[in-house]
């Protein structure tokens, strides 16, 4: 069984850990301030998911592929109880994994992604990270340049090329698994998180500019997760930790009871 890869900070203190699970084409290295200012009350894991970063890849990506994936990583690193914390594609797992192993979860934090099944929306950037052929390109400034083509925002190529590596051949490449992530998409994005109930604290961190979670989303939440506290951050879009990260990490710290 292949276990998830992860950076660990506060390794030494004896609190609940937070597992943190990044996003849809997203790595651990996302999550790094982030990471190490929480490290400072309690152990911080980013985790890369499936396919992503520097874990495995597979042929499968549904919803509880990846809550088995965290049951198995709490289990290689002796966790019995921990905060999970997980952004959009992410916040799907924790809340699969929140119902599917409730005793496992301490309290569940899911930043700016609801339940429910979203439209397909990504085909735009899957089209372009499938443009660029790697036998033609040798810099990544021609990946950006082959990526500006098809995405005109340019924080969004930015978070894109961070996944770039230089393989044992010396050619670039992708570390998240493509393949898998365009065949599979459908499977985890225009899904719902199968129903079921969490009984336990819940926060659910929504971006002011964004429209992942909308006012009228707080029933169907509040349906599988009744404890469940919706704050919005502002000044802050979709990817809410980068744009406003000092409120982003009070908010996380309040419901934890960190400060």
């Amino acid at each position: 069984m292949e276990i998830l890869n992860s950076k660990i900070f506060g390794e030494n203190s004896t609190n609940t850990p937070l597992l943190v699970f990044h996003g849809l084409f997203g790595m651990l290295d996302n999550w790094g301030s982030f990471g190490k200012d929480l490290g400072e009350y309690l152990p911080v894991h980013l985790i890369d998911l499936r396919n992503h970063g520097r874990s495995f890849h597979s042929e499968s990506m549904s919803h509880d592929d990846l809550a088995d994936d965290i049951v198995h990583y709490m289990d290689h690193y002796g966790i019995q109880k921990a905060h999970v914390l997980g952004h959009s594609l992410g916040g799907k797992a924790v809340m699969q994994f929140a119902i599917k192993y409730p005793e496992r979860v301490e309290k569940l934090i899911v930043v700016d992604i609801s339940p429910k099944a979203y439209p397909p929306h990504h085909q735009g950037i899957i089209k372009a990270l499938e443009t660029v052929d790697f036998n033609k390109v040798g810099s990544r400034n021609e990946v950006e340049a082959v990526l500006n083509q098809y995405i005109p925002e340019k924080s969004t190529i930015q978070f894109l090329t961070k996944n770039l590596y230089w393989d044992e051949n010396k050619k670039l490449g992708w570390r998240f698994n493509l393949k898998t992530l365009s065949e599979k998409y459908t499977e985890f994005v225009s899904n719902a998180v199968k129903f079921g109930v969490f009984e336990g604290d819940t926060l659910f961190i929504a971006g002011a500019k964004s429209n992942y979670i909308l006012p009228q989303d707080e029933f169907g939440i509040k349906q599988q997760f009744p404890k469940a506290k919706i704050v919005t951050v502002k000044n802050a879009g979709h990817w809410v930790q980068a744009e406003n990260p000092v409120d982003f990490a009070n908010v996380v710290k309040e419901f934890l009871g960190l400060n």
